[in-house]
């Protein structure tokens, strides 16, 4: 479980609440797969400009893997991708086409 526990160590020192930090760790036939947890509000600190900070966080691990002759990726628990609708919503467009028709 190194590569876990390496995984909340990083992120909680990247996230101003550590506390709400919760990896899972499953393994299956693919590797160990680590779906990270934080608060909705940090998910940018976690995710990074461009997606820079979780793809480094993915090579870290893979490398940790390497090491241990195992496949571990990282996912990243976004709530509004798992099921639940989403509270973001693409911008209506309706109303201008109604206003461009005279």
């Amino acid at each position: 479980m190194e590569d876990k526990d390496f995984l909340e160590t990083i992120v909680k020192e990247l996230v101003d609440k550590p506390e709400e930090v919760v990896v899972e760790r499953n393994i299956d036939e693919r590797g160990v797969l680590l779906t990270l947890k934080v608060n909705p509000e940090e998910m940018g600190k976690i995710i990074g400009k461009q997606g820079q900070t979780a793809r480094a966080l993915r090579t870290l691990l893979r490398i940790i893997g390497n090491k241990n002759n195992s496949y571990v990726n990282l996912k990243v628990y976004e709530p509004d991708k798992e099921g639940r609708p989403s509270t973001h919503h693409a911008p209506s467009h309706e109303a201008d086409v109604d206003d461009l028709k005279l």
